[in-house]
């Protein structure tokens, strides 16, 4: 026996798949929990319908998706295929989805999918049943297929058992074990007696918040009814002895899928009204009259999906729905997985929110996670249960975002749709200012963030650009255009409140940052440094900008919750150091542009000139009557500040900029500008530009990386992947810059599409956005080391088309750092 001892909680899909691949990693101490009776015990494993589609805009969850077909189509039980590769198929009735199925061809390309948009002949051909005249073509996936989730998971099981994993069914676990301290886990309490154990896993389904409760943690998981639907003999499937040999089918206009089920059909519905459940109304598998999982189907509910299934399957009028249930499954705030170690306890791991689709695939990612200490061959960052903002675990946030996602599930979503309710959540002190100023809001981490402001409608004819197309303006104004090109002549604010920001303090403060980042914060108070958090296979966990303010004091603007939580877990227990949020207590403001000296000088007594305030220096000064944090940094690539106070102080710190700046042409600019300047000047993006699955050499980010430090968390082995670059990121400017006088548009890229080269798949967009200085359209693409070299000519795809660009050198605005440093 080896490995630590494990208990996994639960023996679905998930957890049966992760005592199969933690076992074959060599760890045999494991023992499965199961509160049912397998091999069908009761959750939503046991009545999943089995459809697995694995195109996804997130290229994480597509991969996910992607093994699990793998490895189902390799499992088989006594003879049984554990997966039937039939296809996927994807119809669209409307316009506007047939252009989705495009940009979802576009999605599964860029991750390795064979995908493909046929025709309505086309479709009608895989799909006889289907009335062709409604049909205005579809998405095909020959890999897509249906699994059998039941035999999968006794498959796996019965190879885990053979390795030395116990299985333990009708074990109800009544509470998680832990130190007197409460800090680390030490076993589970069933009802059959108390299990041993280093690192237990809750893979417990939409049980999930259940036993995560037993150690303090919240999980924003709502289990909701589904309704499935099973007919009587379709009259043209009459006779088929085999479970299904067509593709699986989506109606997304509709909010249907269906399978087939021998002669007749399974139909799913996501159109009806929301029904989430509360765990208490659950019956206990011994008391569930079937099982837990399933509540009675709501006739009147499936009423518009029957009519509507007739309609695109005629042959469906010689039949009948026999019977249906409202099945339970699991929704969370963000539609992705949970997944990762909690933040308090150690040694307690979830795997949740995990459907059938993604089930091998996430076990095989939290295997190596548990086993390496990190997973090098998934990006998790998109997964991570840590990634939550304490607002987004309160009850009524998760059952309103869960609920509206289960109606959202088959939309079409544009990339920079933001969330309708509940809404407004967090607001900047300037909020009020900037609602006066006719701020077009988005939302970013529960912030209300201007993307634009209708005061500025005057400079669009001083700023004439060209438009982009129909989809890429849905929230674009040509104000945004005239933002940017104001901000690069003139002076603006920009609200940068939304940034993570944390305060490192205490004796060992300045030992612990030298440790888990790259760059070298041990200068002098004052100094700011860029520099990246990496895991320990080199790979980037985030990219910071830490300012020292203290001897042992320090400011970090990070990206977001999982940068808090990852550094807590670094901390070394000592109690020499503390991390705290600070955000909600600050408010930060950008004032950036040419003019931002003529701005901020007149108003301090401090010494804000080139000489006196360097780029990346801070200083504390006074605005007027407030105190202020004053970091010489500029996201944007113009001279200015980023200005820090407290909240309380932050509305007066902005009347106090707008007064003193009207004679400068100061404005206030928004996100839509913001991107286009930081993509000019060549700046990342956390999250979108680069992830786990990127280094620094590879994301040009080799700067960052002080190897003059003798040692720092990575060190080792970002120095070994140094020597093999296969990829880059790149930039590139596409051919197609529209024109300034309305007549045309042109094609905006948005993020993830793919790349090509000589008509095969290269890489995939990042960022993108139209560069008013440069006066092109700018994508940032990962890309082959060999056609990362400016002068290199590669295709977009957008949709149905594709965009000429070529690699350009970057960065494409002031290569010589000017500007910033003037």
């Amino acid at each position: 026996m080896s490995g630590p001892r494990v208990v996994i909680v639960g023996a679905g899909v998930v957890g049966a798949a992760l005592a199969d691949e933690l076992s074959e990693r060599g760890w045999t101490q494991i023992t499965v929990v199961e509160q049912g009776e397998l091999p069908r015990p009761g959750g939503s494993s046991s009545h999943a319908p089995g459809l697995v589609f694995q195109t996804n805009s997130s290229k994480t969850m597509a991969q996910l998706a992607k093994y699990t077909v793998e490895k189902l189509v390799s499992l088989d039980l006594d003879g049984e295929p554990c997966f039937l590769q039939v296809g996927g198929l994807e119809v669209a009735t409307t316009p506007e989805r047939l252009a989705e199925l495009h940009r979802r061809a576009g999605w599964a390309t860029a991750w390795g999918l064979d995908a493909r948009v046929i025709t309505p002949a086309e479709c009608s051909r895989l799909w006889p049943m289907l009335d062709e005249s409604v049909v205005l073509g579809g998405l095909h996936l020959p890999t897509d297929g249906l699994a059998k989730a039941v035999r999968a998971v006794e498959a796996q099981l019965r190879r885990a058992r053979a390795r030395g994993v116990s299985v333990l069914d009708r074990h109800e676990v009544l509470d998680v074990l832990r130190t007197d301290d409460g800090l680390k886990v030490t076993g589970v309490r069933t009802d059959q007696g108390d299990i041993e154990a280093d690192i237990v896993v809750c893979c417990a389904g939409f049980w999930g918040p259940k036993v995560a409760a037993m150690v303090g943690m919240t999980l924003p998981l709502t289990p909701l009814g589904h309704q499935l639907a099973w007919t009587t003999p379709v009259p043209s499937l009459a006779g088929t002895t085999d479970e299904a040999t067509r593709p699986i089918l989506r109606h997304q206009d509709a909010d249907l899928y269906y399978r087939e089920n021998f002669d007749g059909l399974g139909i799913g519905y996501y159109g009806h009204r929301p029904m989430p459940v509360r765990l208490s109304d659950v019956p206990g598998v011994r008391e569930a009259e079937d099982m837990p999982s399933v509540l009675p189907f709501t006739p009147a509910d499936f009423a518009p999906a029957w009519t509507e299934s007739q309609r695109l399957l005629p042959d469906l009028g010689g039949s009948a729905v026999v019977e249906g249930i409202n099945g339970i499954f699991s929704f969370t705030t963000d539609d992705f997985p949970l997944l990762g170690p909690s933040a308090a306890v150690e040694g307690f791991w979830v795997a949740e929110a995990v459907w059938v689709t993604h089930s091998a695939g996430v076990a095989a990612a939290m295997a190596e996670w548990l086993v390496e200490g990190h997973c090098s061959t998934f990006d998790l960052h998109e997964c991570d249960v840590n990634r939550f903002e304490s607002h987004q675990l309160t009850p009524d946030y998760v059952l309103t975002r869960d609920c509206q996602n289960f109606v959202e599930v088959y939309d079409i979503k544009h990339p920079l749709q933001p969330m309708e309710h509940p809404r407004p959540l967090r607001v900047t002190p300037f909020h009020h200012r900037q609602q006066e100023l006719g701020g077009m809001f988005l939302e970013a981490s529960g912030w209300e963030r201007p993307q634009w402001y209708r005061s500025n409608a005057a400079l669009v004819q001083h700023y004439p650009a060209p438009t982009p197309d129909a989809w890429a303006s849905r929230y674009w104004s040509p104000i945004v255009a005239a933002e940017a090109r104001h901000t690069r002549e003139q002076v603006s604010m920009f609200d940068m409140t939304a940034l993570k920001r944390l305060e490192v303090t205490g004796r060992g403060a300045t030992a612990f940052l030298q440790r888990v980042f790259t760059g070298n914060v041990d200068k002098s108070v004052g100094s700011i440094t860029y520099g990246l958090l990496l895991d320990e296979d080199g790979g980037i966990r985030s990219d910071v900008t830490i300012a020292r303010l203290g001897r042992e004091r320090y400011q970090v603007g990070a990206n977001g919750a999982l940068d808090e939580a990852w550094l807590t877990r670094q901390l070394p227990g000592d109690g020499l150091t503390q991390i705290r949020d600070i955000t909600a207590g600050t408010c930060c403001i950008g004032l950036w542009g040419p003019r931002a000296r003529d701005v901020l000088a007149p108003l301090t007594g401090a010494d804000v000139s080139a000489e006196g305030q360097k780029y990346f220096r801070a200083q504390q000064i006074q605005v007027g009557f407030v105190p202020v944090t004053a970091m010489r940094l500029s996201y944007v690539g113009e001279l200015g500040w980023e200005l820090y106070t407290t909240s309380d102080q932050g509305q007066k710190l902005w009347d106090t900029l707008w007064a003193a700046g009207q004679e400068h042409g100061l404005i206030a600019a928004g996100r839509g500008a913001f991107n286009s300047l930081r993509l000019e000047k060549g700046y990342r993006s956390f999250g979108t530009d680069m992830t786990f699955e990127h280094d620094p050499w590879e994301a040009g980010l080799d700067f960052a990386v002080r190897l003059q430090k003798e040692s720092f968390l990575g060190r080792e082995a970002v120095l070994a992947r140094r020597e093999d670059v296969r990829r880059r990121l790149t930039c590139l400017l596409i051919d197609d810059a529209g024109d300034t006088d309305g007549t045309t548009t042109y094609d905006q890229p948005l993020g993830k599409e793919p790349v090509y080269r000589d008509g095969a798949c290269v890489g995939h967009v990042t960022s993108a956005a139209y560069g008013y200085t440069v006066n092109a359209p700018i994508a940032y693409a990962w890309l082959p080391t060999e056609l990362s070299v400016p002068g290199e000519r590669v295709e977009i795809g957008y949709f149905d088309r594709r965009l000429h660009a070529t690699v350009a050198a970057e960065p494409l605005f002031d290569p010589e750092m000017k500007r910033l440093r003037s």
